[in-house]
């Protein structure tokens, strides 16, 4: 069947228009003829892009790039070390802020410079508005994480304060996950209501430009209605070809692993003005409107922060995942810096015959024998025999199982899960990955030491059977409808609902933000009861965002699926959970 999945959903906003080109953007900050320009930007924007564009268009009478006022490279290194450290995939949650950056002193020489020029001056970079002295006209130049990791992929950028194109992307990231993100977001939400404009450069040499004032709106309108982020899609070693077909990606790829359908701090929204589409980070969303994103008990909880995630891991004609763990409360506190885990839980979205998962630990087996094992895995590369320990667990389409933090698992191949989990997406734990290659051709890093300090040994296949599998019941039924509480556990802030249903079906957000995901269905339509928003269509496996805000909106088979049976699997945040889930 013909794939309907939208991979580029736009939002459109309606009384704003959208300026295109260097050449137009520039000519608009002439209007005025402001004299000093700053255009603050998130790191992973092409710098040399701006400079030539403003010589070309716009010929000040000084240019300056904000790393002339920036620490030696090995100052930043050496500043940064403590968050980056040693581990292979973790850091720590830097508390910098943008200003530690710089030299004082330098930027102090910049200002005298600036006073004496006369005419049109622009300082351009990361702290623009940092080095410049009251700037008339400011720019921010913002970039999604999902783009900065491509450029990190094709040695196009580097991170913040630093000239390493080069180095590994593994590094990159990481680096940018606990240093450069946090420290850039703490000063966009300082800055950017000061700001004029705001400049899309996701597609190199195509800029495009709105007000500040359009943006706001933008966020506002959109925090009144469901709506989707921009998904992106990436293969793996044990990906699969499910993907492929269902979502409409390119055919000549090995294949494709995961699909983050909704992780908003990667992805992405697309503003749609007029006959042009401006891209930003969906997490702008989260900073500026969160309350009425996300409710107020779990902004309250949570601060502004998106705690919910969506995402696809195909293994169909693929291989299983790594045997894995995430790290409990206590523990990715302590040792990361974050202030909830991951609980997640494996909905079976579709399933070949023998699939499989593997989830916790075969009634009284030897610890110390199944570190042994692993240990002798990982040095000496002797096959560890994960049947032996971990008990393994067949899978219908529709099974829901829950795994809580701590819990040993693994989704076997010939399937496709949507993992619905907490946020803190980079903390699993590696055990074993069946002796592959990662695509790079290197091993990938083993987690052995954080993995053995968080097991839950006593969950074993009672206890799994007990609390954690498949933990459906029914809630409610009505006419052409019924529906179940699937998947998590007591244990995690999230509550899953799923809903089958022929007709019409009423949700109420409850004051909380709701995902939710068509797991059966080709077409389904969510509509307002008093219109408050457009009706809005969802295809089948389209994750979509509904604000709290909303409150009140029904869900419809449509088109296709007009009087046949569909289902909608629906998280949010239990809110009586919060202040035992979250650290302050």
């Amino acid at each position: 069947m013909k794939s309907n999945f939208n991979k580029f959903p736009i939002i459109s906003i309606k009384d704003h228009t959208c300026i295109t080109g260097w050449k137009d953007i520039l000519k608009e900050l002439t209007v005025n003829t402001q004299e000093t320009i700053a255009i603050e930007c998130y790191p992973g924007v092409f710098i040399s892009e701006m400079i030539a564009a403003v010589k070309e268009f716009l010929q000040p009478e000084l240019i300056i790039n904000t790393t002339e006022a920036m620490k030696t490279e090995n100052e930043i290194s050496a500043m940064v070390q403590k968050y980056v450290t040693e581990d292979p995939v973790f850091g720590y949650i830097s508390p910098l802020e943008l200003e530690m950056y710089f030299v004082p002193s330098k930027i102090t020489d910049l200002h005298k410079k600036l006073n004496e020029v006369k005419g049109c001056k622009v300082i351009i970079g990361p702290g623009a508005t940092i080095v410049s002295e009251k700037p008339d006209t400011i720019l921010y130049a913002d970039m999604p994480r999902w783009e900065i990791q491509k450029r990190f992929r094709q040695n196009t950028a580097s991170n913040l304060g630093r000239t390493n194109n080069t180095d590994s992307f593994a590094y990159q990231y990481k680096h940018a996950y606990f240093v450069d993100w946090r420290v850039c977001d703490r000063y966009k939400k300082r800055i950017l209501n000061k700001c004029h404009f705001v400049v899309d450069t996701t597609i190199p040499y195509q800029p495009k430009m709105i007000t500040k004032a359009a943006l706001f709106k933008a966020l506002q309108q959109t925090v009144h209605q469901p709506f989707r982020v921009v998904p992106f899609f990436d293969p793996g070693p044990w990906g699969g070809q499910w993907l492929k077909e269902v979502c409409d990606l390119d055919r000549s790829q090995p294949n494709y692993a995961w699909g983050f359908d909704c992780v908003p701090e990667e992805n992405s929204l697309l503003l749609g003005f007029g006959d042009q589409v401006v891209e930003i980070p969906s997490l702008n969303l989260v900073f500026f409107q969160p309350e009425a994103l996300l409710g107020k008990q779990v902004y309250e909880g949570f601060g502004d922060e998106f705690p919910i995630r969506f995402d696809f891991l195909d293994t169909m004609k693929g291989g299983n995942l790594s045997l894995q763990v995430h790290p409990l409360k206590e523990y990715i506190k302590e040792k990361f810096g974050m202030t909830y885990t991951q609980d997640e839980s494996y909905y079976m979205l579709d399933v070949k015959e023998g699939a499989f998962v593997y989830l916790g630990l075969k009634e009284n087996i030897d610890h110390e024998c199944m570190m042994k094992d692993l240990t002798a895995a990982q040095k000496d590369s002797i096959p560890f025999d994960a049947d032996q320990y971990v008990q393994k667990w067949p899978m219908q389409k529709h099974d829901h199982v829950s795994i809580p933090a701590g819990t040993v698992h693994c989704s076997g191949a010939d399937s496709v899960v949507l993992e619905i989990s907490a946020t803190p997406y980079i903390f699993t734990f590696k055990l074993w990955d069946w002796g592959r290659m990662g695509l790079d051709g290197k091993p990938r890093p083993i987690s052995l030491e954080h993995g053995k300090n968080v097991i839950q040994w006593d969950r074993t296949t009672s206890w799994t059977k007990e609390h954690i599998l498949n933990l459906t019941e029914s809630v409610n039924e009505g006419d052409g409808w019924r529906e179940e509480r699937t998947g998590l556990d007591s244990m995690s802030f999230i509550e899953t609902r799923r809903h089958w249903f022929t007709k019409k079906v009423i949700h109420h957000t409850e004051g909380v933000v709701n995902v939710l995901n068509l797991v059966e269905g080709r077409e389904v339509i969510i509509e307002s009861p008093d219109h408050s928003f457009e009706p809005y269509i969802i295809h089948y496996a389209e994750t979509f965002i509904v604000p709290a805000h909303v409150r009140t909106y029904t869900i419809t088979p449509h088109g296709e699926s007009a009087g046949k049976e569909c289902a909608t699997i629906k998280a949010s945040i239990r809110t009586e959970m919060i202040s035992h889930k979250v650290l302050k």
